[in-house]
């Protein structure tokens, strides 16, 4: 199992777009239910996302990377960003509820 946690801060101007290409990237998610990936995105209110990523399979990862929403969203990120994203290496200490079986 592969949990990342990636964060960063989008200008002001390009947060609400930034939200859209993140919930297409969900929708097609739901469309295609890929095997071997959760998925969880939060937006704070100073314009951070945080995205927790766990793939269990090398499939689960390929699997997001290869959406055409995903790629939209990864194109332009940079541009859309004060502060670039950080991905970190995520180890769950606890969870009551909040991710599925661990």
């Amino acid at each position: 199992m592969n949990r990342r946690l990636i964060s960063y801060r989008t200008k002001q101007e390009a947060s609400d777009k930034n939200a859209e290409l993140v919930s297409a990237v969900y929708a097609e998610l739901q469309a295609a239910k890929p095997d071997g990936i959760r998925y969880l995105t939060l937006r704070l209110e100073d314009n951070t996302f945080i995205h927790i990523v766990e793939t269990t399979t090398e499939a689960g990862s390929s699997a997001l990377t290869e959406l055409g929403a995903f790629q939209a969203f990864q194109s332009g990120v940079r541009e859309r960003c004060a502060e670039l994203p950080v991905v970190r290496v995520a180890t769950v200490v606890g969870n009551y509820r909040m991710l599925g079986d661990t």
